[in-house]
């Protein structure tokens, strides 16, 4: 799909307010490859800030009127405050100003194919084993991932083909301005409801979304919301999930210890492939029959599938492994929605570790208040809870809600204000082979990275 109008024609210079953000970093990353003159801003010193200096683009750390000098074009997200002086100054200063998501929209407009992964739970790894998947085939792909894929080293990647796959994130209706040629969706539930106030909401505009596709709709057919969003809209569809009703879907499931799982791909009762993971738990499963429903209406054959997807150990923050200490094994996961949080703890009981702590870092005011008996319910399939203080990240806390009204529901849970104290409250309590997983999509990792001597 071409767009006729381009918000980068003419433009030399692009300036990124907060350039540190995972939803930043691949933008930057393919418009840094297409020669644009990139600087950036942001308040915190971050891996993805070290990324993106290791790419030769510079960084003001601290978000001040002068930052934007120079600039033609002027981009920002919505994690930006309107009282930030940066955003104040290039709203006076008459330069073009957009929201990460309209560059990301036009990105996406310029492939002849481009798959856009939705959801609620689960695009990250969907996104990042697709890419996968067509990279080991030979499409050589433009991907923008919410989270790092060891396998290219990064959030994001230019490629030679018609084909992107794009990540695609319903917050505040950003993914509908995006262009899918195949709209993937893996389910939808209630979260973002300082926007969406209902879930009724919620499936209205992911039905606006499906109804975007101008190729092939692929979806979840064992979600009942998903089901809701897509009936009746008359497009050609394929659906995937655990029963037999759907396309495609995996059979018998086998562990094979520790992380690692395997499965028999079906497409309408017959075997496609033999597919093994090395990430573990059913939603693991799902995620790739989604990617693997996808890579097959690209026109990858079903010898292509396996290889990639028994290589792939996860994307970033996603149960990731980061090491051991004093016998205590440490793993990262970018779980922050309570469904997210039950499945991760979930996979984590049942592997082979004598007690799961959960550290959770809550992340926004308006979602630890609206799911907040869902927050104390699902935390307590850990052993063991610790928490930090909610990041506010766009939000003012007018929910007057802290960490220590979720702890005051959880017998034996702590919550602390810095990370350094958590470091020390796990190192001090955790045994040899316990499992201490951080889990929100903030900085918590920070804390995980402390406890095994990282800064």
């Amino acid at each position: 799909m071409s767009l006729e109008k381009n918000p980068l024609e003419g433009k030399q210079h692009l300036h990124f307010i907060g350039i540190g953000g995972s939803g930043m970093f691949p933008i930057v990353q393919i418009l840094h490859s297409q020669g644009y003159f990139i600087t950036g801003s942001d308040n915190n010193e971050s891996d993805i800030v070290k990324l993106v200096r290791g790419l030769g683009i510079p960084v003001h750390m601290g978000q001040r009127a002068e930052n934007i000098e120079g600039a033609d074009l002027i981009v920002y997200t919505s994690a930006i405050m309107d009282d930030n002086p940066e955003l104040i100054a290039a709203r006076a200063s008459g330069v073009p100003l957009l929201e990460r998501n309209d560059v990301l929209g036009y990105i996406t407009g310029q492939y002849g194919s481009t798959i856009c992964v939705c959801g609620t739970h689960g695009k990250t790894t969907t996104t990042a084993m697709l890419t996968q998947i067509l990279m080991d085939a030979g499409a050589d792909p433009t991907a923008v991932i919410g989270g790092k894929l060891p396998r290219i080293g990064g959030y994001g990647r230019v490629g030679t083909s018609d084909t992107m796959v794009c990540e695609s994130c319903e917050f505040s209706d950003h993914f509908l301005k995006l262009h899918p040629d195949v709209a993937v969706i893996l389910n939808i539930d209630e979260d973002h409801l300082d926007y969406f106030k209902t879930l009724e909401n919620i499936i209205r505009s992911f039905r606006t979304f499906a109804g975007m596709a101008t190729k092939l709709l692929i979806y979840n057919g064992d979600d009942e919301n998903t089901r809701k969003a897509v009936e009746g809209l008359g497009k050609e569809a394929a659906t995937f999930g655990f029963t037999e009703q759907n396309d495609y879907y995996p059979r018998n499931i086998t562990p094979l210890g520790g992380t690692r799982q395997s499965f028999e791909l079906i497409y309408k009762g017959d075997k496609v492939a033999d597919i093994k993971l090395n990430v573990a738990g059913r939603h693991n499963v799902l995620d790739a029959v989604a990617a693997c429903a996808a890579a097959l209406a690209c026109g990858v054959v079903p010898d292509q599938l396996g290889a990639p997807l028994a290589a792939f150990n996860g994307a970033g923050r996603r149960f990731e492994l980061l090491g051991e200490v004093n016998g205590v094994t440490i793993v990262d996961d970018y779980a922050h929605h309570p469904a997210e949080l039950r499945v991760t703890l979930e996979a984590a009981k049942k592997l082979d570790f004598k007690k799961v702590w959960a550290v959770f870092q809550p992340f926004t005011y308006s979602r630890t208040a609206l799911l907040f008996d869902d927050f104390i319910d699902v935390l307590q399939i850990a052993d063991r809870i610790v928490l930090s203080e909610i990041m506010g990240s766009r939000e003012k806390n007018t929910y007057h809600i802290y960490s220590k009204d979720l702890c005051e529901k959880m017998p034996g849970s702590v919550w602390f204000n810095t990370f350094e104290e958590i470091k020390d409250y796990v190192l001090e309590n955790a045994e040899p082979g316990d499992l201490v997983i951080t889990l929100g999509c903030g900085d918590i990792y920070k804390a995980a990275k402390l406890m095994l001597g990282r800064q």
